[in-house]
C-alpha cells in the first residue's frame, strides 16, 4: 500500500511539473543597438549643449541582454529583466562658450565627455493575447545609474564637471507579435512610455523576425528612444535611434 501511495505521489508530482513546463516559458536574448544621437543637455541653468555639435558625439554600438518569464501562476504577474548598456564617449574642440555645471568651457579647448545612460528595466505584465496575436500588458520600473561628464586636459585648464543620471521611472508597457501561420516568421513591436508634468519618455521598436520550432530565433528592428526631462540641476532633450540585429532563444 504505501509503495502504491508512493508512486501515486510520484505520478502527480511529474505529471504536475510537465504541466507546468507546457505552459510556462522562458525567453533569453540580446541585441547590439547602434543609434543616432540627437539634442541637448543643460546642467545648472547653463547652456544648451549639443551632442553632436559641441561634443562631438556620432553613432556608437551598444548591447541590450533581456531574460523573461511566463508561468501559469493565476493574478502574479510575469516578469521580464533588461540590461542595456548607453555608455559612449566623445572628444571634440569647442566652438563657442558653454556653461555645464556652473563653470565656463572657451571656445577652442579640447572638451572629453561621457555619456552614460545605462540602465536596469524590470517589467512586470500579464498577457491579454495569446495565440497567433500575442499582445502583453504591463508597467516597467527603469532604473538608470550613469552621468553626464565634461572634462578638459590636465595640461589646460583641468575643468571636470559632471551630472550624475541617478533615478527609477515607471512606464506604461505594451508588446504585440504576430505570427505568421506555418512559416515561423512573426511581425512584433514594444513600447515604453510616460508623460507627467515636464517630463516625457518614449522608447519604442518594432522589428521582423523569425523563430525555429525548436525556440531558436533572430530578428532585425528598428528602436526609436526620445527622453525629455526637466529638474532643479539638469535638463535634456534627446532622442536616440537606429537598427539593431537581436538574437534570442525561446523555451
Amino acid at each position: 500500500m504505501k509503495k502504491q501511495v508512493t508512486t501515486l505521489v510520484l505520478i502527480s508530482a511529474l505529471s504536475s511539473s510537465a504541466a507546468f513546463a507546457d505552459v510556462a516559458g522562458f525567453e533569453v536574448g540580446g541585441y547590439q543597438w547602434k543609434p543616432d544621437y540627437k539634442g541637448t543637455v543643460n546642467s545648472e541653468s547653463g547652456t544648451n549643449v549639443d551632442m553632436k555639435s559641441d561634443l562631438g558625439f556620432s553613432d556608437d554600438s551598444h548591447n541590450v541582454l533581456w531574460a523573461s518569464l511566463e508561468h501559469p501562476v493565476p493574478f502574479l504577474p510575469n516578469v521580464k529583466l533588461v540590461s542595456s548598456d548607453l555608455e559612449s564617449s566623445a572628444s571634440n574642440v569647442m566652438t563657442r562658450d558653454i556653461t555645464f555645471g556652473g563653470t565656463t568651457y572657451s571656445a577652442s579647448e579640447q572638451v572629453s565627455t561621457v555619456y552614460d545612460m545605462s540602465n536596469t528595466e524590470f517589467t512586470f505584465y500579464y498577457e491579454a493575447l495569446d495565440n497567433w496575436i500575442n499582445l502583453d500588458l504591463g508597467l516597467t520600473l527603469r532604473k538608470y545609474d550613469g552621468e553626464v561628464r565634461l572634462q578638459t586636459p590636465a595640461s589646460g585648464s583641468n575643468l571636470n564637471e559632471f551630472e550624475e543620471l541617478d533615478f527609477t521611472i515607471p512606464l506604461l508597457y505594451v508588446k504585440g507579435r504576430i505570427d505568421l501561420p506555418l512559416t515561423g516568421f512573426f511581425v512584433d513591436g514594444e513600447i515604453n512610455m510616460i508623460s507627467y508634468d515636464d517630463d516625457e519618455v518614449s522608447d519604442t521598436a518594432f522589428s521582423v523576425g523569425y523563430e525555429s520550432d525548436f525556440g531558436l530565433g533572430a530578428k532585425l528592428g528598428y528602436r526609436t528612444f526620445s527622453l525629455e526631462v526637466l529638474d532643479d540641476s539638469f535638463s535634456g532633450d534627446l532622442e536616440f535611434d537606429g537598427s539593431y540585429i537581436s538574437v534570442f532563444y525561446h523555451f
